[in-house]
């Protein structure tokens, strides 16, 4: 199916004439708009109209043979696709909301794109500047507000402003650490009249410097440290996905023998069928490469922030090893870790430079220290997962059987909870740019608008959209957006009747005392099938496998719940503030 065919909200957009601007030409505002969005390459757009963006929807609805719209159902859900757009395209996304309550409901999505890196602009009408401050109906201070949650936001009051400050926005948000960006306009700048002179794309701008110089002293320094290392560790971040270093990073690894581990939002920029890919790291992550974190000598962070939910307590991370920090944001660097040699710098740039100065090693009984303590989770919780004796169907084997099924090839969206933690864990994602998920920010709701989307930026392969009953039920009206653009799309709901990861919580550190965590939910199945998407719901092991390939061989989408254990819980876990080395492989006797 062609994307075009599939996003089209108005089908008979393709017999519509094509209008071009010539090299000089008066027209409003909002048609500039549209045309600078056409030079930046921008064939998607995800929004919602209302008044103080209309006169732009008024102008896109003369380009949709050159630009398609896709209408969400609510703003935070054309956030969230645009950001599904951008992580498995490449593209910046592109989202559109009217002012005040619009605009508002877009901040979810802009915070969730901040913190995990997501190239995104969002444009937003604004009133007309003559009612600016007093209060007009649906005026909300877009810039203020949105200040802590952007990368760069502007507001334009002119028509001859729009061009440059598209320009800029599309710069900023692609350049160094990606981000979003609010381009807030006002509607007497959409409907008054300037001379389009043509679209220039933005390459430079003096104050800001995206692209640091690389110090080739510091590199050295780090290859000294990778050649005098007799335990070293590679700790795989979305930095090396977002600058396209996955065949650098992997060949780092191999000519030094170094075992790799990744972040959450690093997952895919590794293959997880490597022999020197041992799992990704943190409070849910795998036991070896928590385990042996602290046990390493040399420590290559790539392109990742030392958050919390990698470092535990940062006292007692690493404190054993040399630390190599690889970041092209100079804030990140030193900021929770102390670093011994940090490389302000592209990925890619970087370790194009580093490869030549590594020697050939070999850490093979380094190596085999990861096994022994994968043997150990394995025995103790991947078996269980896997091939569990009786009870109802856990998790871990849903996401094990798709993960067999699609030969680790899928574009797999998780939304935020148990269901996250077991996609990260459990899921062989064989190639990059394969898991999208809200990491920083952990946004119920994330899961289901950017997997809709994440669907068109990954080149036909198969998408599914892995969430739980209650991230499900927040963003669940996007089944409209879905339904009407016949996206193929396939929803998995891991449906445990909680709350489960608060729940988990709640049972080990509360008492077991389940405040308000234990959640009901609507037939899942009656509701999609109010949309016209089919689906199933499966509670009986033995249905499971048939359901799965029901769903795969389904042509469109399609939605399948799966009731899973109720009090299932997701180990290892590391408790708040504890050492990253101190896991939790299952509950407490007294639980």
């Amino acid at each position: 199916m062609q994307q075009k065919d599939v996003l089209l909200t108005n089908k008979e957009s393709k017999e519509m004439p094509q209008k071009d601007a010539k090299p000089t030409e008066t027209m409003n505002g909002a048609r500039a708009l549209v045309l600078s969005l056409i030079a930046e390459g921008v064939d998607t757009l995800f929004g919602y109209p209302g008044g103080a963006i209309m006169p732009t929807y008024d102008k896109l609805f003369d380009y949709l043979d050159q630009i398609n719209h896709v209408l969400t159902r609510h703003e935070q859900g054309s956030v969230h696709a645009a950001q599904g757009y951008a992580r498995t395209s490449g593209k910046v996304g592109v989202a559109i909301s009217t002012s005040g309550p619009g605009a508002t409901n877009m901040i979810t999505g802009l915070g969730d794109a901040m913190m995990d890196s997501n190239p995104i602009v969002c444009i937003t009408g604004q009133v007309a500047s003559q009612l600016l401050g007093t209060d007009a109906f649906q005026e909300t201070d877009v810039v203020n507000t949105t200040i802590p949650v952007t990368k760069w936001n502007v507001q334009v009051t002119r028509a001859e402003d729009i061009p440059e400050a598209i320009a800029k926005a599309f710069y900023i948000a692609k350049s160094g650490r990606p981000g979003p960006v609010v381009v807030d306009i006002t509607k007497d700048a959409q409907i008054s009249d300037m001379e389009f002179k043509g679209y220039e794309p933005c390459k430079k701008i003096e104050t800001y410097f995206p692209n640091p110089e690389l110090n080739l002293d510091k590199v050295k320094e780090a290859a000294a440290l990778i050649n005098q290392s007799k335990k070293p560790y590679i700790l795989a971040g979305q930095g090396i996905l977002l600058s396209g270093a996955e065949k650098e990073a992997q060949t780092l690894a191999e000519k030094a023998d170094i075992p790799v581990a990744s972040t959450l939002l690093g997952l895919s920029a590794f293959p997880t069928d490597h022999p020197l890919y041992n799992g990704f790291l943190g409070m849910h992550g795998n036991y070896s490469c928590n385990k042996l974190l602290n046990e390493c000598d040399l420590l290559i962070s790539i392109g990742m922030r030392f958050d919390d939910r990698i470092t535990g307590d940062p006292n007692r991370f690493a404190k054993q090893a040399k630390i190599i920090h690889f970041d092209i944001d100079a804030s990140e660097i030193d900021k929770i870790i102390k670093t011994d040699v940090g490389i302000l710098a592209d990925a890619k740039e970087a370790l194009s430079a580093l490869l030549p100065l590594v020697n050939e090693a070999s850490h093979k009984d380094w190596l085999a220290e990861f096994k022994v303590f994968e043997r150990e989770e394995y025995n103790k919780i991947i078996d269980d997962e896997w091939f569990p004796k009786a009870g109802m169907i856990r998790m871990g084997e849903v996401v094990h059987k798709l993960s067999e099924k699609t030969e680790g090839k899928a574009v797999v969206v998780s939304d935020v909870g148990q269901h996250q933690m077991i996609t990260s864990r459990y899921y062989d994602f064989k190639l990059a740019n394969s898991h999208v998920t809200s990491g920083g920010m952990g946004t119920m709701g994330f899961g289901l608008p950017a997997a809709m989307v994440a669907c068109l930026g990954a080149s036909g392969r198969e998408t599914y959209a892995i969430v739980g009953d209650g991230g499900f039920q927040m963003t669940l009206q996007e089944l409209g957006t879905i339904a009407s653009n016949n996206i193929p799309l396939k929803i998995i709901i891991l449906n445990n009747r909680f709350l489960g990861m608060v729940r988990q919580w709640q049972q080990l550190f509360f008492d077991k005392r389940y405040s308000f965590t234990d959640i009901d939910s609507p037939d899942f199945v009656k509701l999609a099938d109010a949309y016209g998407i089919p689906g199933k719901s499966v509670e009986v092991r033995e249905h499971l496998d048939d359901a799965i390939d029901e769903m795969r061989k389904h042509d469109g989408p399609y939605l399948l719940e799966i009731n899973v254990e109720k009090e299932d819980n997701v180990f290892p876990m590391v408790p708040s503030g504890a050492c990253v080395s101190d896991m939790m492989l299952e509950l407490p006797s007294d639980k």
